[in-house]
């Protein structure tokens, strides 16, 4: 009983970042997840760490609330940037709905409860279900559990929030984020530049047919094809993706942690 008193300010900020990274990381954050579901779990996931890391016992004296909040901005950080980089499915699909003119047309997301594309919508379930067959919540789970090696818990001292590193690196993988959606999305966007060149070439050798009429069907039919023909090369692409997200992770752990 002592000792489950005195490790219990270490307990606590275990619970801390794991409960916090569980706000913003993919899959685990979503509002359809019960959050009596999210809270056991990372009370669960905080006694495992606890128990099976040698974690230094941390007292409450004057630092211990800055602490508490180091720990919630290393779980919130950790999180967000897996979110920014799963965000490249979803930034794919729209690049396909501008081009597919679909981009008129938003859905809510049951998971987030924001607007987002149809074809991003459809990417992203997709996505979530292979991340579930390649046991990449395994991996997420195992990026908070190991942080604990890179990043301590028991200093404040030079921390680096704020520093340019730190923005470098978020400004570093927003860009990644975007390049990969590009790639994504170049397949099928490259294809239906190439249906508009021809369209506009019948646009301007028979001017008796509407071409918006002819145009919109025409480029809906070719995008489903693509994407049916490309579904499976999709799965290679988001393993890919997963195992990026895992790096940039670390990374921020590692510039986190001064390693």
């Amino acid at each position: 009983m002592d000792a489950l008193v005195a490790n219990f300010p270490t307990l606590l900020l275990v619970i801390t970042r794991i409960s916090s990274f569980f706000v913003t990381v993919p899959l685990f954050s979503y509002r359809t997840i019960p959050n009596n579901l999210k809270i056991g779990l990372a009370v669960l996931l905080s006694f495992l760490v606890s128990t099976s890391m040698k974690l230094p016992v941390v007292e409450i004296d004057d630092v211990y609330l800055m602490l508490v909040l180091k720990e919630a901005m290393v779980g919130l950080s950790i999180g967000l940037i897996a979110f920014i980089m799963m965000s490249a499915i979803q930034i794919a699909g729209g690049f396909i709905d501008f081009q597919m003119g679909f981009a008129i047309v938003n859905v809510i997301d049951p998971q987030t409860g924001a607007q987002g594309p149809i074809m991003g919508q459809y990417f992203y379930v997709i996505a979530l279900l292979l991340l579930l067959t390649f046991n990449g919540h395994h991996l997420l789970l195992d990026g908070i559990y190991y942080s604990y090696k890179i990043v301590p818990i028991t200093s404040v001292a030079n921390f680096p929030f704020g520093s340019e590193h730190l923005v470098e690196y978020f400004v570093r993988t927003f860009n990644s984020m975007f390049i990969i959606a590009f790639q994504m999305a170049a397949p099928v966007v490259g294809t239906l530049f190439l249906v508009d060149l021809a369209l506009g070439i019948v646009a301007r050798t028979v001017p008796q047919l509407n071409i918006f009429v002819v145009g919109l069907p025409l480029k809906i039919l070719v995008s489903l094809v693509l994407i049916a023909i490309s579904m499976s090369a999709f799965s290679l692409v988001l393993n890919n993706l997963f195992q990026q997200v895992i790096e940039v992770m670390r990374g921020l752990m590692e510039i986190i942690g001064g390693v």
